[in-house]
This record gives structure tokens, sequence and C-alpha cells, in this order.
């Protein structure tokens, strides 16, 4: 109770506060160019080129080994991808010279006390120029902690928690691309409101930091959306769940005609595998259950109605210019001759949280690194604090410069059968169809009031 009544007041916060920013809104400073893309034909992530030399180091801090290793190969060919293509334009100007981008793995095997100690040998021995990750909130926050210790540049492209960039924890080495999770929680709020279809909600998340988030998250912006609505149950479930059936049977008893989950593999396959088993066959509303693996495994009725939140969205003016068209195609050529453990259908297309998100927010780094013209954090800084950057899609994400968390339009996707489907992404399983626009206003990111007047 102590926690939603702190994100209320946060919330307060920027709505009197966060809206300020907005008039600098939708005019990108810059902008992925599809019009410069390299010939991506010989990009292969099993077997990537790397330049040596006078190059920029860019550590990529994510389990390549342990529990949550397969996280590690999805972050790692995304950012591959964007990378190879600077490289093959002939890299970037910085400091008077053309340099290349050398991509490193840096493991952290999902263990917050190697993610210190392999963070401080890529700064002090590998002498890398960025951090870049990852995987566990838990540690992110190690990372930021070692960027701001020796002063280099670190971008977060995947761990949503909010309390990243407080005023306790904020770093103004670090800048939080992706977004957060009382974003998540408020969009998909915001398009259950304007639906009014899905009337009894349960929320189910796993029980940790970043499951209590979301959660919140959610339940806040259903209050500011949704008050209509009526929440049915709330539970958290343990990490790697076998069995959902106690959790199912709540679910089924309660009514509810939607469930929210924030559940990643394997728990969140586990979970509506299970829910379709037992005739739970109501929508989904999430934002990771887009393994294209276990979506295809349930089939076309079992994930047509799932309802996904996301940052990177293919909407109908994405789909209709040609450049993008050759991006997506030029992925799906190339990723047909890849290898173990990028054979797979996870792989097959730029677009999800991972990999499609990775790659995207990569060319964003390298774009503020290009017009900084250095490596210098302090140019950086200056460069990406308020920055606003073109995606591949057209989609334009910018930087608050006061606690440095992206913002943006964020977006819902509808799984639909494939006659249905925005493209031809899979013709075994339902996958991404209409996309419902949420207006950056509508979910900016939580400032802490400490932050505001950050200079």
């Amino acid at each position: 109770m102590q926690r939603r009544k702190i994100l209320l007041t946060a919330i307060v916060v920027f709505c009197c506060l966060g809206l300020l920013v907005l008039p600098q809104a939708m005019a990108a400073n810059a902008k992925l160019d599809l019009s410069k893309m390299s010939d991506m034909s010989d990009c292969d992530p099993g077997n990537p080129v790397m330049p040596t030399g006078d190059v920029i180091k860019i550590a990529m801090v994510a389990s390549f080994s342990g529990p949550a290793a397969g996280a590690g190969d999805d972050y790692f060919a995304g950012a591959y991808w964007a990378v190879h293509d600077i490289n093959k334009r002939g890299g970037i100007m910085v400091d008077g010279k053309m340099k290349k981008i050398q991509l490193i793995k840096a493991n952290h095997e999902s263990k917050p006390a190697v993610t210190k100690k392999v963070c401080e040998r890529m700064v002090l021995q590998e002498k890398v120029d960025i951090l870049i990750g990852t995987n566990g909130s838990n540690n992110m926050k190690i990372i930021n902690q070692v960027a701001d210790k020796y002063k280099v540049i670190a971008m977060d492209f995947i761990a949503l928690s909010d309390e990243l960039y407080d005023a306790k924890n904020f770093s103004r080495y670090s800048f939080m691309a992706c977004l957060s999770t009382s974003q998540v929680g408020r969009a998909a709020a915001y398009y259950l409101g304007q639906k009014k279809k899905e009337k009894n909600i349960y929320v189910l998340c796993q029980d940790y930091l970043f499951g209590h988030s979301l959660a919140e998250g959610f339940l806040q912006g259903m209050k500011e959306y949704y008050p209509e609505a009526k929440i049915v149950g709330e539970d958290y479930h343990k990490l790697f769940l076998t069995d959902f059936g106690p959790y199912l049977t709540k679910i089924k008893a309660s009514g509810a005609d939607a469930i929210y989950t924030g559940d990643w593999s394997p728990d969140g396959a586990n979970l509506v595998k299970q829910a379709r088993q037992i005739g739970i066959n109501i929508p989904f509303i999430h934002l990771f259950l887009e393994d294209p693996i276990f979506i295809n495994d349930i089939g076309i009725e079992a994930s047509k109605g799932l309802m996904k939140v996301a940052q990177f969205a293919q909407t109908k003016e994405a789909l209709s210019n040609p450049l993008y068209i050759k991006y997506l195609e030029a992925w799906r050529t190339q990723s047909k001759k890849w290898q173990k453990p990028f054979d797979n259908l996870w792989f097959k297309w730029p677009v999800g949280a991972n990999v499609g998100t990775t790659a995207q927010l990569t060319y964003w780094l390298l774009s503020v690194i290009e017009r900084a013209g250095s490596t210098d954090p302090e140019k950086i800084i200056k460069v990406w604090e308020g920055d606003s950057y073109e995606l591949a899609t057209g989609h334009v994400i910018n930087m608050r410069a006061a606690d440095h968390k992206a913002w943006q339009d964020l977006y819902v996707i509808e799984y639909v059968p494939p006659k249905e489907q925005s493209y031809p992404w899979f013709d075994t399983c339902s996958w991404d169809g209409p996309v419902f626009t949420v207006p950056a206003d509508k979910v900016m990111p939580l400032l802490d009031p400490e932050l505001k007047d950050r200079k």
C-alpha cells in the first residue's frame, strides 16, 4: 500500500511537471535513414566480424550463460545488426577520425556480483567507451553504478524499473532508452479504457520488484483511465513456476474476462499454455508474451486475442514505407542463413521487444555518438539530454533531460489470425494485427520530484 501511495504521488508530480516538456515533441533531431542501409548479406551474429585497433568499444553486458542465457543472444543479434550496418558504412567520425565499432560480449550470468566484476573489467582492462544492458534491473543498477564511478556512458535498453532513475539511483552518465514499468501498466489501462470491452480484469505477475512494479502501474492506470472496470483478483507467483493450476483455478472462478501479466518466458509461455489447456480462453494483456516459438506451438486459436504493450510497432505508416519493407526483408533473408543459437523463429523478424528494439536503440546510441563527434562522455551527455530520434518505423523517441528517461508514444498490438495480420508474419499462429497508439502524454515516465530542476 505504501508503494502505491508513492507511485500516486509521483504520477501527480508528472501531471504537474512532466507535461511541460511535451511542446518539444515530435520533430526529431536525427533519424535512422533507411536509404543508407548497407548490404547486410554478410551480417551473421553467430560469426561476427569485429574491427580491431583504434575503434569505439561497446560492451554488451548481459547473460550469455546461466538460467537466462538466451537473453544475451537476443540482445547481441539486435545490437550487432546496427553495429554491422554502421561499420559497413565506414564507421563514425569521432575526435577527428573515422572509427568503426567493436561490440564485446560481457557475460554477467544473471548474477549481480558477476555484473560488477565484468563491468569493471570492461572499463579498466578492455577500455570500453560504452556499457549497454541488460536483463534484470538489479544488474542494470550495478552497470549504472560502475558507469557513474568511472565516468563512462551507459545505456539501459531493456531493464524497465522506474527506480533505476529516481533521485537515489540517478547517474548523469546513464540513459534509459527503453520504456518503464509504470508506462507499460498505464498504457495497458488506457487501451482497455478506450476499448471498454473487457471489464473484469485479473492481475497475475511474478513475485519480485519487476512484477510488482508492473502491477502497480496498471492498477493506478485503471483508476485513472478505466475506473468503471473491476479488478477481480491480484496475485503474484514465484519465478520459474511449473504449475499455474492454483492461480488459474482462482482466475476461472473470478469471472475475469481478461488477464494482465508481465510474465516473461518460461513463465509467460507456461501460463498461457496451461490456461488454454483448462479452457480459459480470455485475452491476456501483456509485455513479453511474444516468443514466436511458443506462440506457434500453441497455434492460431490459443494465441488469438493476446494484447501486447510495445515500444516498437509496425504501424500502417511503417508498413507502407518501401524502405522499411526493405529493412524487414533484408533481415528476413539474412536470418535464414544463421546457425545455432540464432537459427530459430525468435530471430526471423526484427520486430520484438528484445531483438528488434535492441537494434533500434543501438542505432540511436550510435547516432548520438556521431552527432557528439566524440566518445567524450560530457559531449555525449550534451547531445543526448533532450534529444529526439526517428526510428526505422517513423516512430519518434525522446530523451528527457531531467532524469534521462525516454518518452514516446507507446503501442498496444492485438494478435490476430494469419489472414488478418498486418504483414505476413506467421501462418501457424496469431500474431501482430491492429496497432493502437497510446499518446505520449498519457504515459509519460515518472519523474522524481527531486530531479525536476536538475541542471
